[in-house]
């Protein structure tokens, strides 16, 4: 057993892979249920006529349930409204959840450029974050509590000692070896929380890259998945099982959780992206129907990008002058395909029936 106490900084953190039996069966089964789970998205998304249409829907559902762990609420109007609108949003919690989709993006723009999950990497998705230029956490005494105010954890202190071990992280993740993919994910990420290398904004950091680690290891080509919500889900479960690793080295409940996020996230993706399919073909065929002379394939797509729209983007995606997008929208909105609201000085434009499947 470890030598662990809760309020000594942890700086014997042992490094990646761990001692422990790794390739129990229950692991093993789980392993398998989640690998197939995810291999249906993935082959679900790639298959989509343009898989690239629902990611910025998609990122800003994770961005939203990724901040909701951290108590940064918004609802899914005001998230929206504040991405379309032109009307600057003082809402501090859309801005926050901005910064993570736009952190995510940054992530998965490095990736394609140079596919290595490195320290300064992290550095700079914890600093789009939380909109500053901090690095690595260096004040002493950090620890943290639980809601009673019980000091649960003292993560690694001393600057040197926490690059050493992103360092040993960085190696770990780059490492060939006969891991299955999804079970050194598990590992990674446990490892990442323990050394809490920042100040603030490692739980962000460290759930971007899991979705980071899904692509760069081959098993999503389209991150489109939002794991977060499963965490705030099963919230308790999650620190409950990360405790068991640090406290009993009970690496199999956290690892076979972590699967389970992996499984029951990926199904519910699928069954998600289907009922948007449905529902844009649906629309298609009746927008077809009732507006024959406006409609058109690219149309649709536009009304599918994110639940809001506005004018704008039809004129910028050259469909027409202002006059003809103005009245394309209006037509839309009386045969009752959108719903219209003034933000400002603007009309902003909702598929209602796309918003019903993300509030679901």
């Amino acid at each position: 057993m470890n030598d662990f106490k809760k309020t000594v900084p942890y700086n014997e953190l042992p490094p990646l892979p761990p001692r422990s039996n790794l390739e129990t069966t229950a692991i093993h089964r789980k392993t398998i249920s989640a690998s197939r789970a995810l291999a249906k998205l993935n082959g679900a998304i790639t298959n989509l006529p343009n898989p690239q249409l629902f990611l910025d829907t998609i990122h800003l559902q994770e961005a939203k349930a990724s901040s909701e762990i951290e108590n940064i609420i918004t609802t899914n109007d005001e998230l929206y409204q504040s991405i379309i609108a032109d009307k600057k949003f003082d809402n501090p919690a859309s801005k926050e959840v901005i910064s993570y989709k736009n952190a995510l993006w940054y992530g998965l723009k490095q990736l394609e450029s140079k596919p290595f999950l490195t320290t300064n990497l992290c550095i700079e998705i914890m600093r789009r974050i939380k909109q500053n230029n901090s690095g690595i956490r260096t004040i002493l005494g950090t620890k943290l509590s639980n809601a009673k105010g019980d000091v649960i954890y003292t993560p690694p202190t001393g600057e040197n000692v926490i690059r050493e071990m992103l360092g040993q992280l960085e190696k770990f993740i780059h490492t060939e070896d006969e891991l299955d993919p999804l079970i050194k994910m598990a590992l990674i990420h446990y490892q990442f929380e323990a050394i809490h290398p920042f100040s603030d904004g490692n739980g962000r950091t460290g759930r971007i890259l899991l979705l980071l680690y899904l692509k760069m290891s081959g098993l999503l080509d389209i991150p489109a998945i939002y794991l977060s919500e499963y965490i705030i889900n099963n919230k308790a479960d999650y620190y409950l099982r990360l405790r068991g690793v640090t406290e009993r080295e009970d690496w199999e409940s956290w690892i076979i959780y972590m699967l389970d996020m992996i499984e029951i996230t990926a199904q519910k993706g699928l069954n998600r992206l289907q009922e948007v399919t449905v529902l844009m073909q649906k629309m298609s065929d009746e927008i077809k129907a009732v507006l024959p002379k406006i409609y058109t394939k690219e149309l649709v797509e536009m009304l599918f990008k994110l639940p809001y729209t506005k004018r704008q983007h039809f004129i910028d995606a050259d469909f027409g002058t202002p006059k003809t997008v103005g009245n394309y929208l209006i037509a839309l909105e009386e045969a009752g395909f959108l719903t219209s609201v003034r933000v400002g000085k603007e009309k902003l434009y909702l598929n209602y029936r796309l918003m019903g499947i993300l509030e679901e």
